[in-house]
Protein backbone atom coordinates (compact mmCIF):
# COMPACT_ATOMS: atom_id res chain seq x y z
CA UNK A 1 0.00 0.00 0.00
CA UNK A 2 1.64 3.42 -0.91
CA UNK A 3 1.78 6.16 1.58
CA UNK A 4 -0.95 8.53 1.64
CA UNK A 5 0.25 11.93 1.36
CA UNK A 6 -0.99 15.13 2.66
CA UNK A 7 1.39 18.29 1.30
CA UNK A 8 0.10 20.73 4.33
CA UNK A 9 1.93 21.20 7.11
CA UNK A 10 1.28 18.98 10.05
CA UNK A 11 -1.15 16.81 7.95
CA UNK A 12 -1.46 13.13 8.24
CA UNK A 13 0.54 10.62 6.77
CA UNK A 14 -0.45 6.87 6.64
CA UNK A 15 1.99 4.39 5.43
CA UNK A 16 2.55 0.20 6.34
CA UNK A 17 4.34 -0.05 9.20
CA UNK A 18 8.13 -0.65 8.40
CA UNK A 19 10.85 -2.47 10.07
CA UNK A 20 12.60 0.90 12.05
CA UNK A 21 8.75 1.98 13.41
CA UNK A 22 9.29 -0.94 16.64
CA UNK A 23 10.44 1.52 19.03
CA UNK A 24 7.53 4.08 18.33
CA UNK A 25 4.99 1.51 17.73
CA UNK A 26 5.29 -0.54 20.86
CA UNK A 27 3.94 2.43 22.73
CA UNK A 28 0.63 2.51 21.16
CA UNK A 29 0.86 -1.15 20.90
CA UNK A 30 0.96 -1.28 24.45
CA UNK A 31 -1.64 1.57 25.03
CA UNK A 32 -4.28 -0.33 22.77
CA UNK A 33 -3.52 -3.56 24.88
CA UNK A 34 -4.27 -1.50 28.24
CA UNK A 35 -7.13 0.36 27.16
CA UNK A 36 -8.55 -3.12 26.87
CA UNK A 37 -6.79 -4.39 29.91
CA UNK A 38 -5.10 -7.46 27.58
CA UNK A 39 -2.77 -8.52 29.38
CA UNK A 40 0.52 -9.28 26.83
CA UNK A 41 3.56 -10.44 27.27
CA UNK A 42 7.06 -8.95 26.09
CA UNK A 43 7.06 -12.13 23.65
CA UNK A 44 3.97 -11.40 22.66
CA UNK A 45 4.90 -8.02 20.82
CA UNK A 46 7.54 -9.44 19.47
CA UNK A 47 5.75 -12.08 18.07
CA UNK A 48 3.09 -9.39 16.94
CA UNK A 49 5.65 -7.63 15.44
CA UNK A 50 7.25 -10.48 13.34
CA UNK A 51 3.93 -11.05 12.46
CA UNK A 52 3.33 -7.59 11.47
CA UNK A 53 6.62 -7.12 9.25
CA UNK A 54 5.86 -10.79 7.70
CA UNK A 55 2.37 -9.09 6.42
CA UNK A 56 1.80 -12.26 4.77
CA UNK A 57 -1.40 -13.01 8.20
CA UNK A 58 -1.91 -9.60 9.09
CA UNK A 59 -0.97 -6.06 8.57
CA UNK A 60 0.40 -3.21 9.76
CA UNK A 61 -0.93 0.91 8.83
CA UNK A 62 0.99 3.68 10.78
CA UNK A 63 -0.31 7.31 11.08
CA UNK A 64 2.36 9.94 10.91
CA UNK A 65 2.11 13.38 12.24
CA UNK A 66 5.41 15.15 11.06
CA UNK A 67 7.96 13.02 12.56
CA UNK A 68 5.66 11.20 15.38
CA UNK A 69 3.77 7.96 15.35
CA UNK A 70 0.56 8.92 16.46
CA UNK A 71 -1.99 6.12 15.70
CA UNK A 72 -1.91 2.40 14.46
CA UNK A 73 -4.20 -0.36 12.48
CA UNK A 74 -3.67 -3.74 12.47
CA UNK A 75 -5.94 -5.85 10.01
CA UNK A 76 -6.17 -8.89 8.51
CA UNK A 77 -8.17 -10.73 5.44
CA UNK A 78 -10.10 -13.99 5.45
CA UNK A 79 -12.61 -16.21 4.31
CA UNK A 80 -16.24 -16.33 5.09
CA UNK A 81 -18.93 -18.79 4.55
CA UNK A 82 -20.53 -16.57 2.12
CA UNK A 83 -17.43 -14.66 0.95
CA UNK A 84 -13.94 -15.41 -0.25
CA UNK A 85 -12.59 -12.11 1.11
CA UNK A 86 -13.82 -10.12 4.21
CA UNK A 87 -11.04 -7.70 6.12
CA UNK A 88 -11.07 -7.46 9.70
CA UNK A 89 -9.87 -4.24 11.42
CA UNK A 90 -8.46 -5.57 14.45
CA UNK A 91 -6.79 -3.35 16.12
CA UNK A 92 -7.23 0.68 16.15
CA UNK A 93 -5.45 2.91 18.15
CA UNK A 94 -4.38 6.60 18.61
CA UNK A 95 -2.09 8.79 21.35
CA UNK A 96 -4.51 9.94 23.31
CA UNK A 97 -2.71 13.53 23.10
CA UNK A 98 -2.89 13.42 19.31
CA UNK A 99 -7.05 12.58 19.01
CA UNK A 100 -8.79 14.97 17.14
CA UNK A 101 -6.07 14.75 14.51
CA UNK A 102 -8.09 12.65 12.18
CA UNK A 103 -5.55 9.71 12.50
CA UNK A 104 -8.03 6.95 13.51
CA UNK A 105 -10.35 8.34 10.54
CA UNK A 106 -7.18 8.18 8.07
CA UNK A 107 -6.75 4.78 9.42
CA UNK A 108 -10.15 3.35 8.82
CA UNK A 109 -10.26 4.71 5.36
CA UNK A 110 -6.67 3.41 4.09
CA UNK A 111 -7.81 0.15 5.80
CA UNK A 112 -10.80 0.37 3.42
CA UNK A 113 -8.66 1.03 0.31
CA UNK A 114 -7.09 -1.78 0.67
CA UNK A 115 -10.38 -3.88 1.43
CA UNK A 116 -11.54 -2.44 -1.30
CA UNK A 117 -8.44 -3.39 -3.82
CA UNK A 118 -8.19 -6.97 -2.49
CA UNK A 119 -11.93 -7.48 -3.68
CA UNK A 120 -12.89 -8.00 0.27
CA UNK A 121 -16.66 -8.11 0.40
CA UNK A 122 -17.11 -6.41 3.61
CA UNK A 123 -14.70 -3.96 6.12
CA UNK A 124 -15.49 -4.48 9.74
CA UNK A 125 -14.03 -4.00 13.36
CA UNK A 126 -14.99 -4.69 16.64
CA UNK A 127 -15.40 -1.81 19.82
CA UNK A 128 -16.56 -2.56 23.44
CA UNK A 129 -20.01 -0.24 24.33
CA UNK A 130 -18.27 1.53 26.75
CA UNK A 131 -15.80 3.09 24.06
CA UNK A 132 -17.67 6.55 23.57
CA UNK A 133 -15.20 8.42 22.21
CA UNK A 134 -14.09 5.70 19.51
CA UNK A 135 -17.86 4.78 18.40
CA UNK A 136 -18.85 8.50 17.89
CA UNK A 137 -15.93 8.26 14.91
CA UNK A 138 -17.40 5.14 13.98
CA UNK A 139 -20.99 6.39 13.94
CA UNK A 140 -19.68 8.59 11.44
CA UNK A 141 -17.41 6.20 9.22
CA UNK A 142 -19.83 3.19 9.17
CA UNK A 143 -22.93 1.07 9.93
CA UNK A 144 -23.21 -0.72 13.77
CA UNK A 145 -25.11 -3.98 12.59
CA UNK A 146 -26.63 -4.72 16.13
CA UNK A 147 -24.33 -7.89 16.75
CA UNK A 148 -23.13 -8.84 20.04
CA UNK A 149 -20.02 -10.39 20.59
CA UNK A 150 -19.01 -13.72 23.11
CA UNK A 151 -16.11 -15.75 23.41
CA UNK A 152 -16.38 -19.03 24.40
CA UNK A 153 -13.30 -19.89 27.30
CA UNK A 154 -10.60 -21.80 25.79
CA UNK A 155 -7.70 -23.17 28.60
CA UNK A 156 -4.94 -21.81 27.80
CA UNK A 157 -2.44 -23.66 25.42
CA UNK A 158 0.84 -25.30 27.91
CA UNK A 159 3.49 -25.17 24.96
CA UNK A 160 2.20 -23.06 22.27
CA UNK A 161 4.04 -23.62 19.27
CA UNK A 162 7.15 -21.12 18.83
CA UNK A 163 6.73 -18.42 16.02
CA UNK A 164 9.02 -19.54 13.21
Amino acid sequence: MPPVEDARPGALRVAPLAPGDRAAWEPLARGYKDFYATPTTADEYDAAWRRLMAGTQVHGLAAWHGERLVGIAHYLFHASTWASSACYLQDLFTAPDARGLGAGRALIEAVGREAQARGASRCYWLTQAHNATARRLYDRLARHNGFIRYDYPLPPRENPPHPR
